[in-house]
This record gives C-alpha cells, sequence and structure tokens, in this order.
C-alpha cells in the first residue's frame, strides 16, 4: 500500500522540515509484519512529494494469526487484502514514521507546524462501501475527494468495480498535522477488517487526542466513533468526551501509539530517529511498577496495600510474589474496580489464591481502618491527581494512622516535561494532575513526611534518565 503527500508550498522542500525526514535519502521503520519505507518521488523549490510504501510481510501475518481455527473460508489466511489496502497498518505506520510532524513540532523550523499548506494526498488503495462513503469522510474536512475505482478483474467487466479506491485529496490549506490526524483517525474507520492489535480503553485515548479537535463537527462523529472502536463498552462514553470538548493528554497516548509494535519512553515517542537506552523499550508504567514490585520483593513484605490501584497492573505482579501473603486493593472509581476484577479475572482464581486478595472501594482522604496493619504500601502516579491543599489529609491517613512499615510513593518528574515536544510551558502531562514537583520539590516534601511520622526516606529516578532534567518519574522509599 503506498500513501504520498506533495505541496506546492514555496519552498515546497518545507515539507522535510515538517515530516523529519531527508528528502536525499530513504528512510524505513519496522512496524508488525514488516517494514515502512519513506522515501521522496520528487523535492523541488516548486513542489515535493513524499511518499510512504509499506511491505507487509504476508506469511508473517499468517504465522501471527489470532483468529480461532477455521476462522472463515478455508484459505482465508492466505487469500486477503492485508498486505496490500490500507488499514490500521497504515496508521500505525504514519504514527511511528511521523509522529513528531503528528504532533506539531519542527525543532529547525518552528513557525512551520502552524502554516497552512496547499496539500494533496493520495492513497493506493482505500477499501470503502462505495465512493460516496469516502466523500462522507473527508468531505466535511474541507477536502476535494476524486475517487478511482477498480474492476474486480479488468478481464470480467460484466463482475463490476470491487470494494477498492485510489484516492485522492486535495486541500487548498491545512496544516500537516491536521491532515495526518485526519488519515490516522479515518483510515481503519474505512477498513472492514479487524485492527491487528488490542483495541481497548486506550484506543478510546488515542481517537480523543487525534480526533478531538475535528470530530465533534463531523456530520459522520457517530459513525467514525463506531467504526474506529469496534466494541460498544467504548463507544458512548468516548462520544460523550468528544461533545464535551475533552481532549486526551498527549502524555495518554505517546506510548500506546506504538503498543502494536513496540513501546518506548514517552518522551522520546515523539523523536523520530532518536536513540535511546535499553530501559526506554518499556513503557513508562511497567517501569514505575516493576521497580515498585521489586522493593516490595526486597522488602520481605507479606501483606501490602495497593492505593489507588486502578484496574490491577500492579496488583497483578504483587500476587506472583511468593511472600506477599495478602494484598488489598483500594480505589476510589467503582469502574476501575469492575475493570480490576475482570482483568484479574477473581471469578475464575482458585480459591487460595483468591483468599490472598481484597478489593476495597475508599478514598486517600479519610482514615479508613481496613488499612492498618500492612507490612507496606505502594501508592503509584496517585498523590499528583489530589489537590495539594489535601495532601496533609492523605500524609495523616497512610503514614499517621495505617503507618505500614514502608510506603513507596511515584510521581511525575517535572524537570523532564521539557522533553515533552507537545507539552507546553506548564502544562501537566495529564488533564487531571493537581500539580506535578520538580525533583526538588519532591524531595523536599518526603524529607517532611519522613521527620514528621518516624520514618525514613530515600528518593530515586524512575526510567532513563538525563543529567540535566533527571527521570521522567521519581520513587520515594519510606521505611521505619
Amino acid at each position: 500500500m503506498l500513501l504520498t503527500i506533495s505541496t506546492t508550498h514555496q519552498p515546497a522542500t518545507d515539507l522535510g522540515y515538517l515530516l523529519h525526514k531527508n528528502p536525499a535519502r530513504l528512510q524505513s521503520v519496522d512496524i508488525a509484519y514488516g517494514q515502512a519505507h519513506i522515501f521522496y518521488s520528487e523535492a523541488t523549490a516548486e513542489r515535493c512529494t513524499a511518499a510512504l510504501l509499506l511491505d507487509i510481510d504476508p506469511i508473517a501475518l499468517v504465522r501471527n494469526h489470532r483468529g480461532p481455527a477455521g476462522e472463515g473460508f478455508a484459505l482465508e489466511q492466505y487469500v486477503n487484502d492485508r498486505p496490500y489496502a490500507a488499514s490500521s497498518f497504515l496508521s500505525t505506520a504514519l504514527s511511528k514514521a511521523f509522529n513528531t510532524a503528528m504532533n506539531g513540532t519542527c525543532k529547525d523550523r518552528p513557525e512551520l507546524p502552524e502554516t497552512l499548506l496547499p496539500l494533496e494526498v493520495t492513497v493506493a488503495v482505500m477499501p470503502a462501501a462505495g465512493a460516496e462513503q469516502l466523500h462522507r469522510l473527508f468531505g466535511p474536512l474541507g477536502y476535494a475527494v476524486e475517487t478511482q475505482a477498480h474492476p474486480l478483474d479488468p478481464t470480467m467487466p460484466d463482475w463490476g468495480d470491487s470494494r477498492y479506491y485510489t484516492l485522492r485529496l486535495r486541500h487548498p490549506g491545512l496544516r500537516l498535522r491536521d491532515l495526518l490526524s485526519h488519515l490516522y483517525v479515518l483510515i481503519p474507520v474505512l477498513d472492514r477488517g479487524d485492527k491487528h492489535y488490542w483495541i481497548g480503553r486506550s484506543e478510546a485515548e488515542k481517537l480523543l487526542h487525534r480526533g478531538g479537535e475535528w470530530l465533534p463537527q463531523h456530520p459522520e462523529r457517530e459513525f467514525i466513533t463506531r467504526r474506529y472502536l469496534r466494541f460498544a463498552e467504548f463507544i458512548n462514553p468516548t462520544l460523550e468526551r468528544l461533545l464535551a470538548g475533552e481532549l486526551a493528554a498527549a502524555d495518554d497516548v505517546a506510548n500506546e501509539e506504538l503498543t502494536a509494535e513496540e513501546t518506548t519512553d514517552p518522551a522520546t515517542a515523539t523523536a523520530d530517529e532518536a536513540t535511546e537506552p535499553a530501559a526506554a523499550k518499556h513503557k513508562l508504567h511497567d517501569i514505575r511498577l516493576d521497580r515498585v514490585a521489586e522493593e516490595i520483593r526486597r522488602l520481605g513484605a507479606k501483606r501490602v496495600l495497593d492505593l489507588g490501584c486502578g484496574e490491577g497492573k500492579l496488583l497483578r505482579r504483587l500476587l506472583k510474589i511468593p511472600h506477599v501473603e495478602h494484598v488489598l486493593g483500594m480505589e476510589v472509581s467503582h469502574q476501575e474496580l469492575q475493570r480490576a476484577h475482570e482483568r484479574l479475572h477473581v471469578a475464575e482464581m482458585p480459591p487460595r489464591q483468591r483468599e490472598r486478595l481484597t478489593l476495597v472501594q475508599g478514598s486517600l482522604l479519610y482514615h479508613d481502618p481496613r488499612l492498618a496493619g500492612y507490612d507496606a504500601a505502594a501508592v503509584v502516579e496517585v498523590i499528583e491527581h489530589l489537590d495539594e491543599s489535601r495532601l496533609a489529609a492523605f500524609e495523616q491517613v497512610v503514614f499517621a494512622r495505617a503507618r505500614p512499615g514502608a510506603v513507596l510513593v511515584t510521581t511525575p518528574n517535572a524537570d523532564y516535561n521539557q522533553r515533552y515536544e507537545t507539552l507546553s510551558a506548564g502544562q501537566f502531562r495529564h488533564t487531571d494532575h493537581r500539580f506535578e514537583w520538580t525533583r526538588a520539590q519532591f524531595a523536599e516534601w518526603a524529607a517532611g513526611v519522613a521527620e514528621r511520622h518516624n520514618y525514613r526516606v530515600r528518593t530515586e529516578p524512575l526510567g532513563p534518565e538525563y543529567e540535566e532534567v533527571g527521570a521522567p518519574s521519581q520513587l520515594a522509599v519510606f521505611e521505619r
């Protein structure tokens, strides 16, 4: 499958700056089951055309097929359009190849991302339920839409046309990042096949992030949302958030857009050609959870609290530690607790394993006697969601009343935020964050808590570390 983007903006080679791809050389990125190649078919001051060519390995698709045996007709795994037609593979390739451009960043020419460019796009080929569907989806966004139908078999004209079209879009003046966002969302909407990766809650965040500025006004927003998300449980809540004008924070989706292929440190996910330490190959949140679980293992804690347990990712790790006899997970959201029940398969646990786990609803701002008598407590990426004025109440609940033998607290490092190209100065990583602390602020708070409640404390970085800004997250370990 082939996608080309052309402009006659003067000079047209500004497209190379925006895409962060040098017109003078071929570049390639690995994607699931193949590679994406980026090259320029023309690059003059008058006209510049960048091409994205996907080379999907059909054998790898068959070997990694996850559907049940016997699904579809006998040769369906071998006779399909996956290597040839635009699909979720192309959306993922756009994110990997042009992530910096999609985020509206251009270090060499910072004014360029806001420039309205005359743009022309060709996609060969695009599946659709008729040319009218392509017009309905792209026309409201200001594109002049041209389609070229392809016959099922040129030698059998009576069979008529296939469902595949060469799509050409022209726009008189549009930011490049808007074009890429339109393609990123609408290409998998048009594909009748399943996405090649798991559709979970993170897909709703991606849709909000990439479509939040234009999708609420689109006359086909319900159709787009339904086809993009596929599963009913995510559709209505996402539509409500779209219509309410809610956008997903860039930090929420920076990793998730790459999870079909690999996961990286979110700050560097926007750097197309950056290299990172080995630790950056893991999602930042996994780094946090793995480190906290490792510390609880070192402490030898038998009874452990997971305060703000969410959907249970840390709980799963804790239950794998042999010496942990009991874990209590507390979460303020009933919906998240339900999700934890489902993700941990609590109903199917063996009785002995089930006895090791308790899930309760509760708040960290009010005394709760159920929290007493534990050896360790984990508070992972929670405190920044509390108002700073309520931290004194949190301190009393955890350190003064519950008083576990050890408390592990993680929170974002605000010093690191300058490495997030999509964050403006003073902007938080998530819309629900009430504050984000620098390393010095976190260390000062931790030292004060330790002194007031007779704990000793040490802090450490979490994630890839840089000399000037530290690591993306930070951990404080309190011990009595």
